[in-house]
């Protein structure tokens, strides 16, 4: 793995969820490669990760639910980078619970983190790129998407809107220059996934991913960074499952 390597010393490249787990790993390989970054976390942790980064990355604590702070920070990363060629919808929330004991509001905050801010990202951002003619788009979607995991329906549906969100994008924007993308990771070795998949829950799914492990941050980063590549040009509307083989099974 240490020898995958990217240029992006010409890009531009905005990550929401930034502050650590994947968006963090992701931040930290995409400034190696020499990118300029837009770094967007609801935490404020987000704004130290930026400091401890080469190339004075733009730092931003804010909710991605807020439709006007995402048209807001857009405009103001645009004015100060003149562009941005890049944008990894990375940040979401994974709360669990039974689906005839699920609470309306944690229905409604799972769909609005990982699904309206997703909508709202592309957006803001797509409507830049549009105007350039150029931009790569990855939309962190999950194993979730494609199969059902219990004590996820929340987690499930939404992840599977992005998907639905991620093909129609593809299809609107291919010709104008911009691929849209998805990648869908199994469990992560994160905060997030050592939350939902704890001892002895964990071991049972890593018996039921043929590769007996989860993935790896840097793993993640790799294939999200190859679909933001200039040479994955052709790679318009995929779902990379980055998930050892579980939904092959």
């Amino acid at each position: 793995m240490t020898q995958v390597q990217f240029d992006f010393s010409a890009s531009v490249v905005m990550i929401t969820g930034a502050a650590n787990g994947i968006g963090l790993e992701l931040a930290q390989r995409f400034a190696a490669a020499g990118a300029s970054l837009v770094l967007v976390d609801k935490s404020a942790e987000v704004e130290a990760v930026a400091s401890g980064l080469a190339g004075e990355p733009l730092a931003a604590v804010l909710d991605i639910t807020d439709e006007a702070g995402v048209e807001a920070l857009v405009e103001r990363a645009v004015a100060h980078f003149g562009r941005l060629d890049v944008l990894v919808n990375n940040a979401g929330i994974g709360p669990l619970a039974a689906a005839e004991a699920m609470e309306t509001a944690l229905w409604d905050a799972t769909q609005a983190v990982n699904l309206r801010g997703v909508f709202f990202g592309c957006r803001a951002v797509g409507r830049q790129m549009l105007a350039a003619g150029y931009g790569r788009i990855v939309n962190l979607a999950s194993q979730a998407a494609s199969v059902g995991l219990e004590g996820h329906l929340a987690y499930c549906t939404s992840k599977s809107g992005v998907l639905g969100l991620t093909r129609t994008l593809a299809l609107e924007w291919g010709p104008r220059g911009i691929t849209v993308n998805a990648v869908s990771p199994t469990v992560v070795d994160t905060e997030l996934g050592r939350y939902g998949w704890a001892g002895e829950k964990g071991e049972r799914m890593k018996a039921l991913i043929p590769t007996r492990r989860f993935a790896t941050p840097a793993e993640i980063a790799h294939g999200v960074m190859f679909l933001a590549s200039r040479e994955a040009a052709m790679i318009n509307g995929a779902d990379l499952r980055i998930d050892g083989g579980y939904t092959a099974c």
